[in-house]
């Protein structure tokens, strides 16, 4: 049998609510909008977690290295020792080096400057004739002037006149 259609029309009421939309209906309308929100805190976090990640790491690298240069300045070879040097003014010129850092940094020229500074006191000069000294341990002097040089600009200090000369050879 095939279906007929009916003879009297069914009426269709159709009812449209107009009043304020409940709390839940709000959220549940902005679901969308608060995902947004917190994929963006999420990934702005972890960006920032990334970029603190390679400064840590680039800071690392930068101690393994002066641990390098300091060892070869203590190490006993003039040869080395001036390489570590040279290689610590290089990581000075760093934006790694805070003021801490070059605090340690010091310590590598005070003794090639001191032994300069008695060379000079014994001799009685103003400075010393680059012939006056063993050709590695004058360089090694040059290398600690320098590195004083730097450290002592980058931390606001007065760098004295016989030690500007010196760095300048």
């Amino acid at each position: 049998m095939t279906p007929a259609p009916s003879p009297t029309p069914v009426p269709v009421e159709v009812f449209v609510h107009s009043g304020p939309a409940e709390w839940w209906q709000i959220l549940a309308a902005l679901g969308p909008l608060a995902v947004l929100v917190g994929a963006g805190i999420a990934g702005f976090i972890g960006w920032t977690t990334l970029q603190q990640r390679a400064v840590a790491d680039n800071r690392a690298e930068w101690w393994k290295r002066t641990e390098w240069a300091l060892d070869a300045v203590y190490s006993g070879d003039r040869k080395r020792g001036t390489v570590g040097l040279k290689v610590l003014w290089v990581l000075g010129e760093s934006e790694l080096a805070g003021s801490g850092e070059l605090a340690v940094l010091e310590a590598a020229w005070e003794e090639p400057l001191n032994d300069a500074e008695r060379h000079l006191a014994v001799e009685g000069l103003t400075a010393r004739a680059p012939g006056a000294v063993d050709k590695d341990q004058r360089a090694m002097e040059v290398a600690a002037a320098r590195l004083r040089t730097l450290t002592d600009r980058r931390l606001g200090k007065q760098t004295p006149e016989w030690v500007t000369t010196l760095a300048a050879e």
